[in-house]
Order: structure tokens, then sequence, then C-alpha cells
């Protein structure tokens, strides 16, 4: 074999290593299969009893979790029913994820185009301050968002992928109305990864049956995402969740075998990047086939 065919084959081999390995690379990572019974816990608006209650309570029962952190309310100023930013990074070192609410939980109004103009020009600082906060406290900077007030806007989903963020949580609405913590369980393909509803926001009216109700959802290719606020809500009565039965909801969960997960963890099972042609197709059908078993 003479040396010219010698620095060709060598040549060869080193191509195929380099683009065999490019490839490798640029490949996706395989997602895991979705379970049954796959449910996200989500906790709302930087409420005391996140640390008081919520964590020891998720701790005992090894359950992942995402804590969604405005400095809206009186955060600054009432530590009774807010946490401190010492208490935030807790959670964090903890293993919880810190996602972001905007820093005055500022909502979507998409019934008035003019705030809801105003509102969306005001994002970026909104959610680049919790960014900021995240970064002095040793928190990695969110790719988690629940909206506030659970509003939605169709212009907000361009400005979210901006911002970085892979998961946005929503209410149930608009599929059902607000005031029962009704909803629908999220349907990866289906569902826009920045559109995710919750299949159920607990109120305080709330028994086990209407907690069952919503993390049934969870089969069949379908993920529970769950909405509290406070255990309790001191501040905000109406979405306030009583200490013993967010004890009984979260032994449901252990006794039957859920596996509870944080917002970002979908990513082990879904493309964030994979989202459907109509953000809103799904629940405009949702809405039509709600409507119709109403009838019946």
């Amino acid at each position: 074999m003479t040396f010219q065919r010698i620095v060709a084959i060598a040549i060869g081999i080193l191509f195929l290593l380099k683009t065999g390995a490019s490839a490798l690379a640029e490949s996706p990572v395989p997602k895991l299969p979705i379970p049954d019974k796959l449910v996200v816990l989500t906790f709302d608006d930087s409420v005391k009893s996140h640390y008081t209650v919520v964590r020891p309570l998720l701790r005992k029962y090894r359950f992942g979790a995402t804590f969604f952190i405005t400095e809206g309310f009186e955060f600054k100023t009432n530590k009774n029913h807010y946490m401190s930013w010492t208490e935030i990074a807790r959670l964090h070192q903890d293993g919880f994820e810190i996602g972001n609410h905007t820093r005055d939980h500022l909502g979507l109004d998409a019934t008035h185009p003019e705030n809801l103009k105003k509102q969306l020009a005001a994002y970026p600082a909104q959610l680049k301050a919790i960014n900021e906060r995240c970064k002095e406290h040793g928190i990695p900077v969110p790719t988690s968002f629940a909206y506030p007030g659970n509003g939605i806007a169709a212009e907000a989903l361009p400005l979210l992928k901006k911002l970085n963020i892979k998961f946005a949580r929503r209410g149930g609405s608009p599929e059902y109305p607000y005031e029962k913590g009704r909803g629908v369980a999220y349907e990866p393909g289906k569902d826009h990864p920045l559109l995710l509803p919750t299949a159920g926001d607990a109120r305080p009216d709330w028994e086990l049956s209407d907690f069952i109700r919503a993390v049934k959802q969870a089969k069949n290719g379908r993920i529970a995402i769950l909405q509290f606020h406070g255990a309790p809500d001191l501040a905000h009565s109406w979405v306030n969740t009583p200490v013993g039965k967010f004890e009984i909801y979260m032994k449901y969960l252990a006794e039957n075998n859920y596996r509870v997960i944080a917002l970002r963890d979908l990513e082990k099972y879904v493309d964030p990047k994979a989202v459907p042609a109509d953000p809103f197709k799904i629940i405009t059908e949702r809405k039509k086939l709600i409507a119709q078993q109403q009838q019946q």
C-alpha cells in the first residue's frame, strides 16, 4: 500500500469520526414515554406557607414542584404572608424549581387591546426583574412561567419565547369558568408549551373528590398540571387551601403512586420546541365538546 493511499484512508477515517460526532451531537435526546399518573405541582404568588407548610410536606413525599415567584401584592412589606428571598433560595437548594410570575403580578387583559398593548410592553422588564433577583440569590434564571391571574393572550407567545421561557402555565379557563377551579389535562402535541392548561386550580370549598377529578385526567398520554396558591393563603381567601385538605391531597398522590414533578421536568417527556400550528385550536375544540356534554 502506497503512502498516498494510507494518507487518504486516514483522512477518510478522520472525516467519518468528525461528521459522526457532529451528527450525534445534533441529534435530539430521546424523550421518555409519558406514564399514566404523571402530575405537575405548581404554587403561585410567593406565599409564606409555601415555605412553612408546603415545603416540608413535599420533602416528606419526595415530590417535585414549581414555585412561581412575584414581588407583587405586599411581598416587600408583609413577611407574615409572603416569603423572603432567603426562603425562596432555600426552595431552590432543596431541589424545587423557581418559576417567573412577573415582578408586580402583572396580568394580561386580552379583552381591552389598549391595556394589553401596555401590559405586553412592560413584560420584558417584569420578567427580567425576577430573573435578576434570582441571580442575586444563586437561583437559575427561570425557564418556566405562570400567567398572573391566568390571563392569556396570543401576542404573549413570541414574547415569552424571546425571553427564553420553555413552558408557561395558564388556568383552566377558557375551557371552564374561572370560579370553580375546574380544568383540563395537558395534551402534548395539541397544547402549545406556552399555553399549558391547569387540570385543577384548588379552591377553599374543594373536597377530595374535586382533587381526584383533576388528577385522574393524567392518563393516555395526558398530564395533569395542578395549581395551588397558599396552604393556607391568608391574603387571598378565594384561592386559599386549608392545611388539612392540602395534607389529604398530597397523601392521596403518594398512596396512589402518582409521579409528581416540576414544570421544568416536562422536558424529559416533551419537546418544548414542538408547537401546534394553531395554539388555540385545541382550546376551541375542547370548549365545543364541553358545551355538548353539558347539554346532554
